[in-house]
């Protein structure tokens, strides 16, 4: 799934390239890409590949941050047996939205207050403390290394509840949604 056609202009701005030079890199002419930006024109599934393919080049040729200087270092962190009612509670105290799940030193989940809005039937404490955050838990988010341009990460975050950093063997650190903002900077 491409992104939107809309954000080629704003894409192209931020890293100060004109048309004619993403013309040039994409194989098209400036005139085609004056159009797609202006709406007159919609670009074939190929062209409008091969523009976000050059974009995303561009961009992390050009970014300066990556994911091991965009991270939090303080890792929340569940595991599988816990209850529900703790990871509310952690992710009260943290004021955080979202908590990986380890299995040891191996994220095998995460826990979001989306996805529990879904378990915790009208506030029952009760039912909170006996459901196991195992049962509950979404898939792994996506684990990166340290040194992956900070440029990559935003369309990652979209899909995922946060992204896990990654030095050597070990999680180093985290990335959210908010963190990505630092990039905006």
């Amino acid at each position: 799934m491409l992104p939107s056609i809309e954000s080629i202009k704003q894409q192209r701005l931020k890293i100060n390239m004109t048309q004619k030079e993403l013309a040039s890199l994409v194989g098209v002419s400036t005139s085609m890409i004056n159009q797609i930006e202006s709406g007159r024109s919609a670009p074939s599934y190929n062209t409008a590949k091969k523009v976000f393919e050059v974009l995303a080049t561009k961009e992390s040729e050009t970014s300066t941050h990556n994911a091991g200087q965009l991270c939090s270092r303080d890792i929340v962190k569940l595991k599988p047996s816990n209850t529900l009612h703790e990871a509310i509670k952690k992710m009260h105290n943290a004021s955080i939205s979202q908590i990986p799940i380890f299995d040891g030193s191996v994220p095998v989940g995460v826990i979001s207050d989306s996805g529990i809005v879904g378990h915790y039937e009208n506030g029952n404490i009760e039912i909170a403390k006996k459901i196991k955050v195992e049962d509950i838990m979404e898939p792994t988010p996506p684990v990166v290394d340290v040194d992956t341009p900070a440029s990559t990460l935003a369309p990652l975050i979209k899909y995922s509840k946060c992204i896990l950093v990654r030095k050597g063997s070990k999680i180093f650190g985290i990335i959210t949604a908010s963190d990505t903002l630092k990039m905006m900077e």
